[in-house]
């Protein structure tokens, strides 16, 4: 079978490589074309995009590129009717991907299936017309979005969370030393604090400078190492970092970090799961452009009650770690 599959960030570059995997153990025929990621590039197919080209995150970085994400889009609508994949596999990335569903089933009749669903739950919650219209499988790994979408007379498939496999079969395979982590990546003999700004180079940005200035406090009781993104590299730093708070950027191990670190500042997405799995006390940060008044939007738009639905999304953590 041919299939198209999209990505739009790290996290899904890592979930879509495994999920190819898994489809070609089943499916030795299997042929993939895709925008995605180096990951996914080592499984096989064809690449059309990198998702470093896709990769915009706020409303201000969205706003300015606009014009590059719609040419994106249309390059890859046009792409997958000209290649006609037997099914499209859409991997989270919902404000670009619902609009890819929305084309595809308009103008053909290739199946349309969504792994990693979009967080309707949390805001934007009018999507899920979209979704029921447009998308044929949905398949979600967080156990509580099932009963969520059932309300909404749409049926689902909870297939596990990846982040949770990946890190238990890592911690199961490397039972790496404190001494052999910093023997070999030439650290000081001192707790690690772990920064993980991000994937994205607006992330990193943004949210850097303010995990360094929080951290510099701790500077000699502590060794802060930056977790360098896949996508980037050390030029993509080097340019945030300040003299007075001293930074090791390892790239490739951000589990090996993790593993071995005694604190972590994350920015928020996927990562904060893993560090969560690892067991790592972690502050979650996210600059957000216009902070003050989206906060004084939030409560019209976040639908999330902490009352109870983020009293579950607590609990299911905690079952996950």
């Amino acid at each position: 079978m041919k299939y198209y599959l999209i990505v739009g960030e790290a996290s899904g570059d890592l979930h879509a490589s495994n999920l190819m995997r898994a489809l070609k153990e089943l499916d030795k025929e299997a042929d993939f074309r895709f925008f995605g990621g180096d990951l996914m590039s080592e499984v096989g197919g064809t690449r059309v995009k990198h998702y470093k080209e896709l990769a915009y995150m706020g409303f201000i970085p969205v706003l300015l590129h606009l014009r590059t994400i719609f040419k994106n889009m249309d390059i890859c609508k046009a792409d997958i009717v000209q290649w006609n994949p037997d099914v499209v596999i859409l991997v989270d990335y919902p404000g670009f991907n619902l609009k890819v569903a929305e084309y595809i089933k308009k103008h053909t009749s290739i199946p349309v299936y969504y792994y990693i669903s979009p967080k309707i739950w949390a805001w934007k919650e009018y999507r899920i017309k979209n979704i029921k219209r447009d998308v044929d499988e949905l398949f979600s790994i967080l156990p509580f979005e099932v009963p969520f979408f059932k309300g909404h007379q749409y049926p689902i498939h909870y297939v596990g969370n990846p982040c949770v496999d990946a890190v238990d079969n890592f911690r199961k395979e490397q039972q790496e030393s404190l001494e052999d982590y910093v023997q070999d990546n030439g650290l000081e003999d001192k707790p690690i604090i772990a920064l993980l700004a991000g994937s994205r180079k607006q992330e990193i940005k943004d949210n850097l400078p303010i995990m360094l200035e929080a951290a510099k406090d701790f500077v000699g009781r502590y060794q802060l190492v930056l977790a360098g993104a896949p996508s980037m590299d050390v030029a993509s730093y080097q340019k945030y970092l300040r003299e007075d708070v001293p930074v090791k950027i390892v790239f490739g191990q951000t589990y090996r970090l993790l593993q071995q670190a005694d604190a972590a500042l994350v920015t928020s997405g996927t990562a904060t799961l893993e560090t969560a799995l690892f067991r790592v006390p972690q502050v979650v940060c996210y600059y957000v452009a216009m902070g003050k008044l989206i906060s004084f939007l939030r409560r019209p738009i976040l639908k999330v009650k902490s009352s109870e639905k983020f009293k579950k999304l607590v609990l299911i953590l905690t079952e996950l770690s």
